[in-house]
């Protein structure tokens, strides 16, 4: 065999042990409620960009090697019996049906962003409160080499809703006060200090904010603004991936670690005690306005 034919060789065998090979993702959502989680690709098309998924109900999809992309979940969503258009509270991504076609999330919501096989062979992932937040989520590697990249669990395990600023809650009137999302200071006043634009479109000059404070504060290893890179980005070799949507964890721990803005006028217990049944009633509601009873 020729010096030539051999480095062939070695490229495709080296491309099948690190590139050709696809990656698990396995959905998890053990929220009381069911959500629809939506997948937008930068890179390498998926099989499905937009799926349900019921409560404690789990669904494995197979990744492409070079896969980018984000994944969020939709909440409070509905078919609309007159115009069959498919409609979420939060996360919707207006492709008008479960599959989101190409489209992403409207804010807010919050994200998984992933680059497989990036620079040196390594997955790049994490979890994003940038576009603000809707629900806990977190990504939990298993199988990565041992002792390649920053191969750790990220994600933001607290519910942040019924304690967000009162300047960044989303609320819809069938909730009342309950809010079922959490804006970012960007989308909420739009300016560029909060927005990482214009003047503040470096590292230099856009800086953490009292409002990205509160995201970091709670969810310490999740994107709290554009430039947190350094306690926001996970790389892992060979790894599968657990994505869940309201794991059982530390979310009350997590809450109580810091103090909450003095805008906030809703206390984090009541809230989290009344969250759930809110959800509950919320998406009968939902689910009537869709069917024309409301």
């Amino acid at each position: 065999m020729g010096l030539a034919k051999v480095s062939s060789f070695l490229i495709v065998l080296l491309f099948l042990i690190n590139g050709g090979s696809s990656t698990t993702f396995t959905f998890i959502n053990q929220c009381n409620y069911t959500v629809w989680p939506g997948l937008l690709s930068a890179a390498a098309p998926l099989t499905t960009t937009g799926f349900s998924l019921n409560t404690s109900e789990s669904r494995v999809l197979s990744i492409p090697a070079a896969w980018s992309g984000r994944i969020w979940a939709r909440t409070l969503c509905n078919q609309n019996a007159t115009t069959g258009k498919f409609i979420c509270v939060t996360g919707d991504c207006a492709s008008s049906k479960i599959e989101c076609s190409g489209a992403g999330a409207i804010p807010p919501a919050t994200l998984a962003e992933f680059t497989l096989n990036g620079a040196n062979n390594l997955d790049f992932y994490d979890v994003s409160l940038v576009d603000g937040y809707n629900l806990p989520m977190t990504i939990v590697p298993h199988g990565g080499a041992i002792e390649v990249g920053n191969c750790n669990a990220t994600g933001c395990a607290a519910d942040l809703n019924g304690i967000c600023p009162e300047q960044l809650k989303v609320t819809v009137e069938a909730a009342g006060t309950t809010a079922v999302a959490c804006k970012s200071a960007c989308e909420a006043f739009g300016t560029p200090e909060y927005c990482c634009s214009g003047a503040f479109g470096t590292p230099d000059t856009c800086k953490p904010s009292e409002y990205s404070g509160f995201f970091k504060k709670a969810c310490p290893t999740a994107y709290s603004y554009a430039y947190d890179d350094g306690t926001s980005t996970f790389t892992c070799s060979g790894a599968d991936y657990v994505i869940t949507f309201c794991p059982p964890s530390s979310a009350k721990k997590s809450e109580s670690s810091f103090q909450q803005p003095e805008a906030v006028s809703v206390s984090a217990a009541s809230s989290r005690l009344s969250f759930a049944s809110s959800m509950s009633v919320l998406a009968v509601a939902v689910s009537w306005v869709g069917s024309g009873l409301w």
